[in-house]
C-alpha cells in the first residue's frame, strides 16, 4: 500500500530538530546515569545505523559491537563495516561471531527449532552488549523503533533488553527519513528490515504487511485513536488486516512492561484470608 498523503504529511519529521533533540537527551541521560558513554549493536540495518550515528554525535565515548551469525547476510556485515568507517570507529568496535555460543545453548536445550535458536541469538547479543557495557561503564543503547515496539516485533530480554531507546518514538518510515537526512547510504536506508535470526527472514515477510501500511494503521489507531472500522474505510483495507495489527499490539503488551508483581504488601495474610479473584 502507498501511504496516503495525509498520513505521510503527519509523519514527516523536522530532521534537524529531531536529531538535535535526541542528541541532547542522550547526553543528559548519560550524565544522569553516571555512565561514561554508550554501546550499541550494529546489524547493518537502518535502525542500528541511525542509532549508532546519533550516539556518535552525542558523545566521543561510544563503542560498537558487530555480532553476526551464520544467518547474517553478507550484505548486512558489509553495511555494518560501512557504518563503522563512516563514524571513524575503527578503534571503537569489536566483531564477535556468536555461532559457537548459540550452538552451545542449542545443544544444552536439545533443540534445532529455528524460533528458539533465533531468540537465543538475540539474547546472546544482549548478554555481550551488557558485558561490554559493564566493562566500559557504558549504557546499552537500544535500536528499537516505534513500529517494532508497538507490534512486539522484538525478543523479550534480547534486543528488547536495553537501557535507553533513542528512536523508540519514531515509526519505521520516520527512521528511514532520519537516516536519509543523516547521510546514510541509500542501500541501508531502503533495505528491507530483518533481525536475520534465520536465513531469509524479513520483518515484512514475517508480519505479512509492509511498513508503510503498518505505520499508517498504527498512527491512525494509537496517535489519532480512530476505530478499526474507520481506519479500514480510510485506508481501503480489509477490516481483518486492521484487527490483526491491533491484536499484535495487545498481545505483546507484556513485552513492553516490567514483570507483573502479585501485590501482597499491607494485606493480613493468614489461613483465614482469601485472595481476591482479580479477573472474576
Amino acid at each position: 500500500m502507498v501511504m496516503p498523503d495525509y498520513i505521510k504529511k503527519s509523519l514527516t519529521i523536522d530532521c534537524k530538530a529531531v536529531t538535535d533533540y535526541i542528541i541532547e537527551r542522550l547526553r543528559e541521560y548519560l550524565e544522569f546515569s553516571r555512565k561514561d558513554g554508550g554501546i550499541v549493536g550494529v546489524s547493518g540495518g537502518i535502525d542500528s545505523a541511525v542509532t549508532a550515528t546519533l550516539l556518535a554525535k552525542a558523545t566521543d565515548n561510544f563503542f560498537i559491537l558487530l555480532m553476526p551469525s551464520s544467518s547474517t547476510p553478507k550484505v548486512d556485515l558489509e553495511d555494518s563495516f560501512t557504518i563503522v568507517k563512516m563514524l571513524k570507529a575503527e578503534n571503537k568496535y569489536k566483531l564477535i561471531n556468536i555461532d559457537e555460543i548459540v550452538k552451545l545453548f542449542g545443544d544444552n536445550v536439545e533443540t534445532n527449532d529455528k524460533l528458539i535458536l533465533g531468540n537465543i541469538k538475540a539474547r546472546t547479543r544482549m548478554i555481550l552488549l551488557y558485558a561490554y557495557a559493564q566493562k566500559l561503564n557504558y549504557l546499552v543503547v537500544g535500536t528499537g523503533d516505534k513500529s517494532e515496539l508497538l507490534l512486539g516485533y522484538f525478543t523479550k530480554y534480547g534486543d528488547g533488553g536495553v537501557d535507553v531507546l533513542p528512536i523508540g518514538d519514531l515509526y519505521k518510515t520516520q527512521v528511514r527519513m532520519l537516516g536519509k537526512c543523516l547521510g546514510l547510504p541509500e542501500r541501508i536506508v531502503t533495505k528491507p528490515s530483518s533481525p536475520a535470526l534465520w536465513e531469509g527472514q524479513t520483518a515484512e515477510g514475517e508480519l505479512g504487511i509492509d511498513y508503510e501500511t503498518i505505520d499508517s494503521i498504527l498512527y491512525l489507531r494509537f496517535d489519532e485513536m480512530r476505530s478499526e472500522n474507520e481506519i479500514s474505510e480510510m485506508l481501503g483495507l480489509p477490516l481483518d488486516v486492521i484487527k490483526r495489527v491491533d491484536r499484535l499490539v495487545k498481545t505483546s503488551q507484556h513485552k513492553r512492561l516490567p514483570p507483573e508483581i502479585f501485590r501482597l504488601s499491607g494485606r493480613a495474610i493468614n489461613s483465614d484470608w482469601r485472595f481476591p479473584r482479580r479477573w472474576a
